[in-house]
């Protein structure tokens, strides 16, 4: 009976500290959705005159905050999981999120949303 206890305590631990090693971080893959697309909808709405953001010409502001190594990170303004779901809402309408919020409101569509959540994820590793 006390190995079956210390294998729990043992299972136990190592998700624990499994789950440490990375900040959290989004999917690394969306369904249906296109990171070249996204980098491209980026580029065109401005993004970069608020956020640094790897990969995307436009001038890079710090306005908002960085968007590099977001892919790791375990939440979306500091207070909202980061899954697909919840990034392509907050891309398309972080107000309705948090109101009062700096981030705008952006024109997209619910696919351009999806496409830039899945660029902003490529970004773990830059």
């Amino acid at each position: 009976m006390p190995m079956r206890g210390a294998a729990a305590v043992g299972a136990c631990a190592a998700l624990l500290v499994g789950g440490c090693g990375k900040t959290g971080g989004g999917p690394t893959a969306i369904a249906g959705a296109d990171p070249g697309q996204g980098r491209r909808v980026i580029e065109r709405v401005g993004c970069g005159a608020c956020h640094v953001i790897p990969g995307v010409r436009w001038p890079q502001s710090r306005v908002g905050p960085s968007l590099e190594g977001f892919g790791r990170r375990a939440l979306i303004a500091g207070r909202f999981p980061n899954t697909a779901d919840t990034l392509a809402l907050w891309v398309r309408d972080a107000p309705a999120l948090s109101p009062g919020t700096g981030m705008p409101a952006i024109p997209l569509t619910e696919q351009e949303a999806r496409d830039v959540a899945a660029y902003l994820y490529t970004l773990d590793a830059r």
